[in-house]
């Protein structure tokens, strides 16, 4: 009678942690799934088609505050552009009609840009959502098989005892919890690159203002710059989820769970981490400061 008795506390014991690690695991590769797919959908998403509240927001001051301030600064530099023409021609000496015909395309270039800013700003980002889309269409799906793996879970675990399911629940709830963390820190580089993009645009026709001068157009050649580190930002991101994808799809669970285990957990944060350098290697790439 004890026996029996003992063996059904047993068995109760050992389905309560069986049930405790599968619904720890469970929960831990949804998590994983949704933020990987979600990592996908956000990069490959136009600052218009991500918050299309803010994109107006922003486009309204770009239009009202920074436009204006953009115009004073064009002006003066125009001023300084026919000064310096006029003076460096000899003190007048040596004028040609062309040089005028030269500054009025140039001035008119200047002042077309200045005005078409956030339509030329986002041409740049557009570029960069085609890009990362071609990318997804070749990199396919980087979900992991959770039912196949829970499955193999299940049958190593009908020969584990009391002690090793015990541990093994503990390890996965440690696991699950230091998952949910990866997940917020990847919403977070996420989020904080869109917001970098917005910020970026808001400000985009001061700098533009200054690419119709040699001197001053420095500051105009390093904003495009950065402009295009941020539209090609979400390919680098497309090719570590590439990466991670690669990982998971080999990972099997024959002969140590720990191991499986704690292997998912690395190849997230390692993929965590690549996302967050993708900022400095696509700045550096282009060459941006």
């Amino acid at each position: 009678m004890l026996s029996y008795l003992f063996d059904e506390i047993e068995q109760w014991l050992r389905d309560l942690l069986s049930g405790m690690v599968t619904s720890n695991l469970t929960n831990m590769f949804t998590d994983v799934n949704t933020k990987t797919g979600e990592i996908a959908a956000q990069v490959g998403q136009t600052p218009q088609g991500w918050n299309g509240n803010i994109f107006s927001m922003i486009r309204n001051i770009s239009n009202s505050v920074v436009i204006p301030i953009a115009g004073m600064i064009i002006t003066f530099i125009l001023c300084y552009e026919l000064i310096t023409m006029i003076t460096n021609a000899n003190n007048m000496h040596e004028i040609d009609t062309f040089m005028f015909f030269k500054y009025f395309i140039k001035m008119w270039v200047a002042v077309y840009v200045v005005s078409h800013t956030f339509d030329l700003v986002m041409a740049i980002f557009d570029i960069g959502q085609h890009v990362v889309n071609g990318t997804a269409g070749i990199v396919g799906s980087a979900k992991i098989d959770i039912y196949s793996l829970i499955l193999q879970m299940q049958s190593l675990m009908k020969n584990m005892g009391i002690g090793e399911l015990l541990l093994l629940a503990l390890e996965t709830l440690l696991v699950s919890f230091g998952m949910k963390i990866i997940t917020i820190l990847i919403t977070v580089i996420l989020y904080g690159r869109m917001i970098e993009i917005y910020l970026y645009s808001s400000i985009a026709a001061i700098p533009l203002a200054t690419m119709s001068n040699k001197e001053w157009g420095q500051i105009g050649n390093n904003y495009i710059r950065g402009l295009l580190a941020l539209a090609f930002q979400g390919f680098f991101m497309m090719i570590c989820v590439a990466i991670y994808a690669v990982l998971v799809s080999h990972m099997t669970i024959t002969t140590n769970i720990h191991t499986a285990l704690f292997s998912v957990a690395a190849y997230t944060v390692l993929l965590c981490f690549a996302l967050f350098k993708t900022s400095s290697l696509s700045k550096a790439v282009f060459n941006a400061h």
